[in-house]
């Protein structure tokens, strides 16, 4: 009876991202014999833009981002969690997030994925170079000003930069129709971009979190860098040949570390599998904190579920990742979910990356952005 019921799984080819859905693929064919999940994994420039209509039509399950589900909604491809998940378990879950982990996915009344892997923009520093976190920008500057900071500008990191400093600024970017955000903030914002931009390595605007972090892990010099995702086992011992620690951001504005652009990713069901009940019990069970604080994180995982990121064991392993960006996570800003988002977020990238590179001028790059945004909703 083994392997009858055959289940097809798209994540991401980080080891964060395809390990601990791996390890729990075979933990639940313990469980359930005649069940067998195998997992593709797609780079993390695919994971970001890839439409979810696309691997719905191929894919049981699914490991997205939350900005898709607008398109999601739209298209019709996901199956909603809520309707064949058991409604104290949601509720538990729900009750177990991270900050906005869980309501990221929720849309038009229903619940589109759950969330596995809390993540959002915050500081990492080399353990071993960098004694503590800055707590300010204008730090980040006098550092950068030392050739130590690094800083990953690959669309669409430019953007999430851009979209953190404004809400920690206290005026966060729109999600509903209309400019992007304020010219006075936008203007600021820019001007901060710009600033850091042309203080670290050009080669930064071709790095995303990932390339970003192992160029830290690897540098003689470089210590910082003040906005990247987290990737908690870049913490652990021996991951990289130089453990990175992780902290809450440094505040441009006066109110702490507020209004990083929240990231993580979920597990969601393709409305055509031909197993939605068994789907959604593994993805329950995937969410659960159960799994998230024991084999989730044991495989290189980043958990989603608040019970996992308390733990002292968990935290232990990955030099207290979890409890250091607890508050950055808590105050995260959601971003803008409707079904024109995704193509926004490729082209605000690159207006951005011109307005940095000298292309074009700061004004005419805000102008650029809200105009684009306005055009990004459906009339």
């Amino acid at each position: 009876m083994a392997g009858k019921i055959g289940l097809r799984g798209m994540t991401w080819s980080d080891p964060r991202g395809y390990d601990p859905v791996v390890a729990a693929a075979a933990a639940f064919a313990r469980l359930h014999p005649d069940v067998r999940i195998v997992w593709d994994k797609r780079s993390l420039q695919g994971f970001e833009s890839t439409p979810v209509d696309e691997l719905a039509a191929t894919y049981d399950l699914m490991v997205i981002d939350h900005p898709h589900v607008g398109a999601v909604v739209a298209d019709g491809c996901l199956l909603p969690i809520d309707e064949h998940g058991d409604p104290q378990s949601l509720l538990r879950l729900e009750a177990e997030t991270v900050g906005k982990s869980f309501a990221s996915y929720r849309l038009a009344g229903r619940q589109w994925a759950l969330p596995i892997d809390a993540a959002t923009q915050v500081q990492a520093i080399r353990a071993d170079l960098q004694p503590a976190p800055l707590q300010r920008w204008d730090e980040v500057l006098a550092a950068a000003r030392e050739g130590a900071v690094l800083w990953p500008l690959r669309p669409p990191h430019v953007l999430m930069g851009f979209y953190t400093l404004a809400a920690n600024l206290g005026d966060p970017c729109a999600v509903t129709r209309g400019p992007l955000v304020s010219r006075p903030t936008g203007t600021a914002v820019l001007d901060a971009l710009q600033t850091l931009a042309d203080l670290v390595d050009p080669a930064c605007r071709s790095m995303d979190p990932i390339a970003a972090l192992n160029a830290l892990a690897d540098s003689p010099r470089h210590r910082i860098i003040p906005l990247t995702y987290l990737y908690a086992p870049y913490a652990r011992n021996g991951y990289r040949p130089n453990r990175i620690a992780f902290h809450d951001i440094p505040a441009i504005g006066h109110a702490g570390p507020i209004g990083s652009a929240l990231g993580g990713t979920g597990i969601a069901i393709s409305a055509r599998t031909a197993h939605p009940v068994l789907c959604t019990q593994f993805a329950v069970w995937l969410a659960s904190a159960e799994v998230q604080r024991g084999l989730y994180c044991a495989n290189n995982g980043q958990p989603g579920n608040a019970r996992a990121w308390g733990d002292a064991a968990v935290n232990a392993t990955v030099g207290n990742a979890y409890a250091n960006t607890r508050l950055t996570h808590e105050a995260a800003w959601l971003r803008p979910r409707h079904k024109g988002y995704m193509a926004f977020q490729e082209a605000g990238s690159h207006i951005l990356l011109d307005a940095i590179s000298g292309r074009t001028s700061h004004a005419a790059a805000l102008d650029a952005l809200d105009q684009t945004f306005i055009e990004s909703f459906p009339e």
